[in-house]
């Protein structure tokens, strides 16, 4: 059912009036097949998430949600703004904040939702749901919220024909009267409550599940944080030829998802170090390291962007090729003309994360070949890596290190670029979703638990794997068969050398 909505003539008369005298103007209708209980279901579940109807808006903090009782006092820490309607019975009282994305620049608002139903003796079911915003004038209301006294959402719904009314109302301040940007509001609002009522009453079902491992709020208000305090420098100084619109902002995120993360494991121990592989830019590893977190970061060819970072980051970065130890042809300690041994340190204050690698020179520089050990425990980041992406979890299995891996481009363990099988579920059969099905395999056979996670970041590639815990021992898992079981490793060196002489990527 498309969405084309009816309006209400000014002067039409009100259909609802408030207990205090207060009448509540209609807007726009609209035919709906969705009955009351998916009504209320949409309507809770965009109470829940206001940013699914404004992109100024981070979340809302739930304070009270309970059913509502005449005489009994309603306990919450903000109290809430109860008013009733003729003929209607109030049924459920939702008192919550809404959380800006820019704490800077809008405030948090509170807001009372109120949830009414009746039936009339026709045995129509009639659900009304206001929004009270917590103001006493429109100069108070916040941009991302209509400058009113309320909002209505009234639900009428024929059982014997299937068919219902969907409407929109709103409650003036008199200094704030009737306008075509409020008029245009209430037809945003009722828009997304129409198509969210309809895709559920047409059975659809929501995939994609956000804040499974860390909540909302937590990583929201540490990204809020880091934003404020990087961002416009970030932006200004950017020297890639990437949009620093995206990448920026995507790195914040993924920095405040990492250090939520890392609080919650890392509660009673110390944080053993971070080593971010095929770190691209190097934004990540800034940071973080500003953020005060021990670590490092390489890729196999240096950006014009690290020379801008920090002093501690750019002596946390460092221009090296990774080749797997279990596959390596030329031994640690080879005396060939071309290589060298080598035991290279992250810097001088930083001696605690020994890199054992071979060098090899060209073009007049000198890169490092690192073998993929690490230090037990490093936390491995390997966010949007390629051809490091399914080595991530064979690697961590190695070290004994857990890992965060967000998949980008898929590439075999070859190195070469590859086409993952689709997963045998049929849920899905993109090249993306079939990288990640692939990457889960390989990880959960290393025999790591794998976490799933999709991030609040400015991409569609916005999977992360995380793995921090075990469902077998380290030693239960041989590793190189592993390898050969997919597809096997043939040709790895000479694709990883062949990055020294090619141009960098955007990332």
């Amino acid at each position: 059912m498309p969405f084309t909505p009816d309006p209400v003539p000014p002067g039409t008369s009100p259909k609802l009036e408030g207990s205090s005298g207060e009448f509540w103007t209609p807007l726009y209708t609209h035919g709906c097949s969705f009955p009351p209980e998916i009504f209320k279901e949409t309507v809770l579940n965009l109470i829940r998430n206001p940013n699914l109807n404004s992109n100024h808006l981070f979340r809302a903090d739930i304070s009270l949600d309970r059913p509502y009782e005449d005489g009994i006092s309603l306990e919450s820490n903000i109290a809430p703004r109860i008013i009733q309607f003729q003929s209607f019975t109030l049924e459920r009282v939702v008192v919550r904040t809404m959380i800006p994305r820019n704490i800077l620049v809008d405030k948090p608002l509170d807001q009372t939702c109120n949830f009414y139903k009746r039936v009339t003796d026709e045995g129509e079911v009639v659900s009304l749901v206001v929004y009270l915003p917590h103001i006493s004038s429109a100069s108070e209301s916040p941009f991302y919220h209509p400058a009113v006294h309320g909002i209505g959402f009234l639900h009428s719904f024929d059982p014997r024909t299937m068919q219902g009314i969907v409407s929109i109302h709103y409650s003036f301040f008199e200094s704030e009267p009737r306008s075509e940007k409020l008029q245009r509001t209430a037809m945003h609002l009722l828009a997304i409550t129409h198509k969210h009522g309809q895709g559920s009453a047409a059975g659809y079902v929501k995939r994609v599940h956000h804040d499974l491992i860390i909540p909302q709020a937590r990583v929201q208000n540490t990204y809020a944080r880091l934003k404020s305090k990087y961002a416009r420098d970030l932006v200004q100084r950017w020297v890639e030829v990437t949009d620093p619109g995206k990448h920026v902002f995507e790195d914040l995120s993924i920095a405040a998802f990492l250090i939520e993360l890392w609080d919650e494991m890392y509660k009673r121990n110390e944080f053993p170090g971070f080593v971010d592989i095929g770190c691209g830019n190097g934004l990540l590893v800034h940071i973080l390291v500003e953020e005060g977190y021990s670590g490092w970061g390489f890729d196999a060819r240096k950006r014009k962007s690290w020379p801008a970072w920090s002093t501690k980051a750019r002596e946390n970065l460092k221009e090296m090729v990774l080749i797997p130890s279990i596959i390596q042809k030329i031994p640690t300690g080879s005396s060939l003309d071309d290589f060298h041994s080598t035991e290279v340190f992250l810097s001088s204050s930083d001696p605690y994360l020994p890199i054992r690698d071979l060098s090899v020179s060209t073009d007049s520089q000198t890169h490092g070949i690192h073998d993929g050990i690490f230090p037990k425990g490093t936390f491995i980041i390997s966010n949007h890596a390629d051809e490091l992406t399914p080595w991530t979890p064979l690697l961590a299995n190695i070290s004994e290190c857990p890992f965060m891996i967000v998949p980008c481009c898929s590439h075999a363990l070859s190195g070469s670029r590859f086409r993952a099988p689709a997963p045998k579920d049929g849920s899905s059969n993109s090249a993306y979703a079939s990288l990640v099905t692939w990457v889960s395999k390989l990880a959960k056979d290393c025999g790591w638990e794998v976490e799933k996670e999709m991030l609040r970041i400015p991409s569609t590639r916005n999977t992360a794997l995380i793995g921090r815990r075990r469902l077998v021992p380290f030693d239960d898992v041989n590793v190189s068969e592993l390898v050969n079981a997919n597809g096997g490793a043939a040709g790895w060196e000479e694709n990883a050398l062949k990055l020294l002489k090619s141009s960098a990527r955007g990332h």
